[in-house]
């Protein structure tokens, strides 16, 4: 006898309650979340292909040391004829061939931006790129649903939830491994178990760490009160308390020498000074006071490369120089000292941002995003399946209702959201190009198909929501490269042609993904099939609102 009265619940069943609950109510949202997360790993590339870069007729070959100085003298001379009199003047370096010298300087007269030709100084027409917001939009999605500062603590909020889901989760399943190896096909309600359970003990470490580096990263945001005791609420408080954890080191005065402009200064000799102290290509330079006595010539090295870094933390540094004498002004130096804080917060950010490990990495991250979006969903799925079959009209007159309600977020979280995704591409393609405010307009499309989705799944049945949504789902995403081919003229031939990795990993990725949605919804039809020809058809509703 423990002597616990019978009518108390264990720690068991109260996990139980709280993990269906908390994975009910904020499953919906946490579906979207983690698929435009999976989808952000690969912002740039979709940036890239969203934008419609037209393309050069070679591929892209890196730039010589030499042909990268070349190219900064070019620049210098450019900027000296364009804007002698600016205060500042800013040059980007192309580092492969068919990328042209960016170049900026704004003074009394205006500003001056141009791109320049490498070789020849030429001012290069700037390309036709499409108004859009690109993959940046799925990262917005992710952590505030386009729905600034309230939908940034939306998000906050069903990320706690779904650290309680988790850990709640834990404890509810004594079996947790041995469910892994279990795996019942066909079987409904213990399959959707199944399913469950499998996904969730494959990605279960990388969850954890993947929500709770996901609230670390924005802890002054969801926890600002300590640095605004500390540094006060105006707008500079952060950049103050910022400035002072990464502890930058000073930079010296500038000469007072006679005067002598950058016209008659070595900038390509002080740039490979700068190269060999920073040992990484310097891709940006920048000028202050450039035909003034005291101008200073600040070379960046460029922000790592996280497709081919290695390193957990990588830090862009520079080297300044005095341009009347050469005298270096600042070292590329670390910090002198560091705290726990400035050495943990930077691994955080690094593992949520996935900003190491290279292209294996980002495959690792959006590979089991996908199946984290998916545990999610199944469980949600699980939930209806499950009461659905033991229904006591918990909701009275309202019961039914309630349970087409919660197939029809299913459907629209996970099915919904993924039209939605890939609804986003279709519009960069279809919207006019003179549109005003286009990227708005994309970011409208998103919405739009979303909420067509849920209700689609209200007024069909939820067999038929599932499948016609899925089906949808999949020919968008093998028919991509059709329509970008149809509308730019661009197609996935082409990129592999011109080594264009990146583009053509966008179009490759939808392509799979399309035959993978194909090939799942043909084998629960088959499924579906096979099993009304051996069951009653009594027999049959009592799991008709899943998948099944």
């Amino acid at each position: 006898m423990s002597g616990k009265p019978a009518s108390q619940p264990g720690l068991r069943q109260t996990m139980s309650w709280l993990h269906t609950w908390c994975g009910l109510v904020c499953g919906w949202l946490l579906c979207a979340i983690f698929l435009t997360g999976s989808i952000s790993v690969f912002r740039e590339p979709v940036t890239l292909w969203m934008q419609a870069v037209p393309l050069e007729g070679s591929g892209q070959q890196p730039l010589s040391l030499n042909e990268r100085l070349q190219a900064l003298r070019l620049a210098e001379q450019h900027l000296s004829k364009t804007a002698p009199d600016a205060g500042i003047w800013r040059i980007g370096l192309p580092l492969q061939t068919g990328e042209g010298v960016k170049v900026f300087a704004r003074s009394l007269d205006g500003k001056v931006q141009a791109s320049l030709h490498g070789l020849t100084g030429q001012v290069l027409p700037e390309p036709a790129l499409r108004q859009t917001e690109g993959g940046r939009h799925f990262m917005s999605f992710h952590y505030s649903l386009q729905g600034g500062i309230a939908g940034f603590w939306v998000v906050g909020l069903v990320s706690m939830c779904m650290m309680v889901a988790l850990v709640s989760g834990v404890i509810v399943h004594r079996r947790i491994f041995q469910d892994f190896f279990t795996f019942r096909p066909g079987k409904g309600q213990r399959s959707w178990l199944d399913a469950h359970n499998a996904s969730a003990v494959l990605t279960l470490p990388f969850l954890f760490m993947i929500v709770y580096t996901g609230l670390a990263h924005f802890y002054t945001s969801y926890m600002p009160w300590p640095l605004q005791s500390l540094y006060g609420q105006e707008r500079s408080a952060y950049s103050r308390y910022e400035s002072e954890l990464k502890a930058r080191p000073e930079v010296k005065a500038a000469s007072d020498a006679p005067a002598v402009t950058v016209a008659g200064a070595d900038l390509v000799g002080l740039a490979q000074q700068a190269q060999s102290l920073l040992a990484q290509p310097v891709v940006e330079v920048l000028v202050q006071r450039p035909e003034h006595g005291r101008a200073t010539v600040r070379f960046m090295e460029g922000k790592p490369d996280t497709a081919a870094t290695r390193q957990m933390v990588n830090v862009a540094n520079s080297a300044t120089f005095d341009a009347v004498d050469g005298q270096l002004l600042q070292l590329p130096a670390s910090p002198p000292s560091s705290s726990f804080a400035s050495d943990t917060y930077p691994v955080i950010s690094a593992l949520h941002l996935v900003t190491f490990g290279g292209w294996t990495m980002k495959w690792l991250y959006f590979v089991l995003g996908l199946i984290g979006t998916a545990m999610i969903a199944s469980g949600s799925i699980l939930f209806a399946v499950k009461r659905r079959a033991k229904s006591g009209n918990e909701w009275g007159v309202a019961t039914h209702f309630m349970y087409r309600c919660i197939d029809a977020l299913n459907v629209a979280a996970l099915a919904g959201s993924a039209l939605a995704s890939i609804a986003y591409l279709y519009g960069n393609r279809l919207l006019p190009l003179a549109l005003e405010l286009r990227s708005g307009w994309e970011i409208r499309v998103f919405f739009a198909v979303w909420a067509l989705s849920l209700l689609h799944a209200l007024l069909r049945t939820t067999y038929k929501a599932w499948r016609e949504q899925l089906c949808a789902l999949a020919l968008l995403c093998l028919g991509l490269p059709l329509l970008n081919a149809m509308t730019t003229g661009q197609h996935l031939l082409l990129y592999l042609a011109q080594g264009d990795g990146r583009q053509a990993g966008v179009e490759l990725t939808c392509m799979g993904l399309g035959l993978l949605v194909a090939w799942g919804a043909w084998r629960h039809e088959k499924s579906r099939l096979g099993k009304s020809v051996r069951q009653p058809r009594a027999a049959r509703g009592a799991i008709s609102g899943g998948l099944t």
